[in-house]
């Protein structure tokens, strides 16, 4: 008995190295994996397909019609003996392409004229090439309409549909070896079982899960392909909504204790001293926050906004209410040079106030910590003991907040920066030290389309800081592309050392530290050509910091002070080249991606990105944000060799076009073929959803959000959908679950 969970082996036939090669290429290895491999597109075989711009070497997958077939007999060059082919021409909607099969012996030829006779339709597969003057399909595989009921690459008038499916493949397996296995498939095992109730179904016109499967693989027409679509792509956006539903609602009956600001001594005095007017944007969201932290509730929200925006202002604000209100505040930050570059920001707003409790100090002030991995044990000492007495309001760290031995008196507001960097167990590790459950506030500068924010990090509120703080000066963007004009490198340099005669700083930011090791964020995807296939492209070796650095000290910037910046450093000397590059005793910082969040040099104005097409477009213009703070305008020079028509110099032009970071994240998606969304790839590649995207699907994951929220509105258990309940349990559990949580 063959069901869904039986081997794949079970409907492949014998093929086994086909198998073998689907299992592992693919990841297909149940029956239950085969049904659900869907085409990646169609091709009609009621009409000859339409051939246009015909290119050598381009592959062609067509239905054509043999126009002519001649046997040809001919003497074998190299043995003397008689040799036999078949000439044929295959009649497009469009120019005719010949095809030539060479046979062995008499016996084969007749084989291949008694398969191609005029007349004959067929699906052929190759390559296209020109030889005196004629196109011709070079190597080409087909799948035969009609003939012989014993030849396993034909198929018979009755078996024929309106479309005929092409499936993602691996190198070895044809379509019609998915062809024949899934219709084998289909009709041994049970019918699928229905997971959407009927009322969802009527009400978002979704068709059954019987009619999605025959027309998914075996349509008459496109309307059928849409309709399948569309019913798999709500039933997997409805499945990932139903998770994140449940998960806010679980996050709402915890139970928190209400922050509601005490009398707010703390933050009205910081707001009194502000010297700077609050944006509509900031005030707006900083009204949700407080109305999130005085519910018996957690909060638990996502704060996104552009570099710049003021989040770091904002979740402050947030800190200092809960600090009012007798808690504390932990901000967990993902690197040392950002929980240090926090420290010195937020103390330096605060003044004052960050005196609390000591000698001089104001008597609603607190005391703010760092906690960092570098610290030694005797430095930690005295923070740590601040911290567990209550002394101390607020604490800034990176992962060394989530050892044991850091303790609270009463931890009520927990701030994630950049939430992407940590793990679902690094996040309770620091939300655990409460007694109860504290608030959540998530920040991060990479902005997000709402599909990805609603699909991501659904179970999260979310805000948007979209303006931008006055005196924040434009960037101007310019793509140098050494490959076409090689001697613009030149020009680059003089721009530095023009920016640093007038007294600004500059950074040069490289892929690597040395060598060929990849670096974090780093593109290591090949480029491919419009077929998927990677293009070799010619380039000179990637910049590295420590050889950069060498090569512009004694160079172009000759006489300027040009220092490193890279993860390898040890904590103390990284903190002391970002306070000596603050203080304006360097010119020109070479560094790699540490300098992408939370660095603020109002004097630097001046970025050089080297290779920067090894860069996702998010990072680019996140390490653009870190010019033009100052109120002086900013220049971004990303540097490429990237070929002309490149998808990498495509990239480019897209950040060197906006500023806008939510338009660039759409790009980005647009452009890197969506990325693992749920996962941890954020590069690009095989997306975590399998049907859905979410930017095409924008409406469909809407729609599936309303109809989750209805169903958990009258059945928070899903008692009433039984299968629906053990796929939302299984994604709940999966590694996917796990990620939605992660990101």
């Amino acid at each position: 008995m063959i069901s869904l969970d039986s081997p794949v082996a079970a409907v492949f036939g014998d093929a086994k190295h086909k198998r073998d090669k689907i299992v592992k290429n693919l990841g297909i290895v149940t029956v239950g994996d085969l049904l659900r491999h869907f085409p990646r597109r169609y091709i009609k075989t009621g009409e000859l397909t339409r051939v246009e711009d015909l290119q050598v070497g381009q592959m062609l997958t067509v239905v054509g019609e043999i126009a002519e077939s001649k046997p040809r007999t001919y003497t074998d060059r190299r043995t003397g003996k008689p040799a036999y082919r078949l000439e044929t021409v295959l009649r497009t909607d469009g120019p005719s392409l010949r095809m030539t099969f060479f046979a062995k012996n008499d016996w084969v030829s007749k084989y291949h004229q008694r398969r191609l006779p005029v007349g004959r339709k067929g699906l052929f597969i190759g390559q296209a090439g020109h030889f005196n003057n004629q196109w011709q399909l070079t190597n080409p595989t087909m799948v035969l309409f009609g003939g012989p009921d014993d030849d396993e690459e034909m198929i018979r008038p009755d078996q024929l549909r309106g479309l005929y499916p092409l499936y993602p493949l691996t190198k070895g397996v044809d379509h019609w070896d998915f062809q024949r296995a899934i219709a084998f498939a289909r009709s041994v095992v049970e019918p699928p079982v229905e997971l959407l109730p009927d009322e969802v179904r009527e009400a978002y016109d979704v068709i059954d899960a019987v009619q999605a499967l025959n027309w998914i693989h075996g349509p008459d027409d496109f309307e059928q392909v849409a309709k399948a679509r569309r019913r798999y792509r709500f039933e997997e956006a409805l499945v990932t909504q139903l998770v994140l539903g449940r998960r806010r609602r679980a996050v709402r009956a915890l139970g928190a204790r209400e922050r509601t600001g005490g009398d707010g001594a703390l933050l009205a005095a910081f707001d009194a001293r502000l010297p700077f007017t609050l944006t509509d944007g900031q005030r707006e969201i900083g009204r949700q926050i407080e109305a999130d932290l005085a519910e018996p509730h957690p909060m638990n929200r996502l704060l996104q906004g552009e570099v710049g925006s003021g989040k770091t202002l904002v979740a402050l604000r947030a800190m200092l209410r809960v600090v009012d209100s007798g808690g504390q505040a932990a901000l967990l930050a993902p690197t040392e040079v950002l929980a240090q570059q926090h420290y010195r920001s937020i103390t330096a707003m605060l003044g004052d106030l960050a005196l609390g409790g000591m000698l001089g100090g104001p008597a609603e002030g607190t005391a703010v910590e760092l906690l960092t991995g570098s610290m030694t044990k005797s430095q930690r000492t005295a923070p740590m003991s601040r911290l567990a007495s209550g002394e101390s309001g607020i604490v800034i760290g990176t992962h060394a907040l989530l050892e044991d031995r850091v303790m609270f008196a009463d931890l009520g507001l927990v701030v994630v920066d950049e939430q992407h960097r940590f793990g679902v167990e690094q996040r309770a590790a620091l939300t655990g030290k409460a007694a109860v459950p504290p608030h959540v506030l998530v920040m991060t500068a990479t902005p997000i389309p709402r599909t990805v924010a609603m699909t991501v990090f659904g179970d999260l509120e979310t805000s948007v800081l979209t303006e931008l703080p006055a005196g924040r000066a434009p960037i101007q963007t310019n793509v140098v592309n050494l490959l076409e004009h090689p001697t613009w490198v030149d020009r680059v340099w003089e721009r530095v050392r023009e920016e640093v005669a007038k007294g600004h700083q500059a950074y040069v930011v490289c892929p690597r530290i040395s060598g060929d090791e990849l670096e974090q964020g780093e593109q290591d995807e090949p480029e491919l050509d419009e077929d998927g296939n990677p293009v070799t492209v010619d380039r000179p070796p990637l910049a590295a910091v420590e050889e950069v650095v060498a090569e512009l000290s004694e160079g172009p910037l000759k006489g300027l002070r040009v220092t490193t910046l890279h993860g390898r450093q040890a904590p103390d000397a990284k903190d002391a080249t970002m306070r000596a590059f603050g203080a304006g005793e360097i010119d020109v910082l070479v560094s790699t991606t540490v300098i992408e969040v939370g660095v603020d040099v109002a004097n630097a104005t001046t970025m050089v990105l080297l290779d920067a097409d090894r860069f996702g477009v998010s990072q680019l213009h996140q390490l653009r944000g870190r010019v033009g703070r100052g109120g002086h305008p900013g220049l971004c020079l990303l540097v490429t060799h990237a070929p002309v028509d490149s998808s990498a110099l495509e990239r480019l032009d897209a950040v060197a076009s906006t500023t806008d970071g939510f338009e660039l994240s759409r790009v980005d998606l647009e452009l890197r073929r969506e990325g693992d969304v749920l996962g941890r790839s954020q590069a690009g590649g095989r997306s975590g959803l399998q049907n859905l995207r979410v930017l095409r699907d924008e409406q469909t994951i809407l729609e599936a959000r309303a109809a989750a929220e209805d169903l958990l509105d009258r059945d928070p258990d899903l008692l009433a959908s039984p299968a629906l309940a053990v796929e939302v349990a299984d994604l709940e559990l999966s590694q996917q679950g796990q990620f939605i949580e992660k990101s």
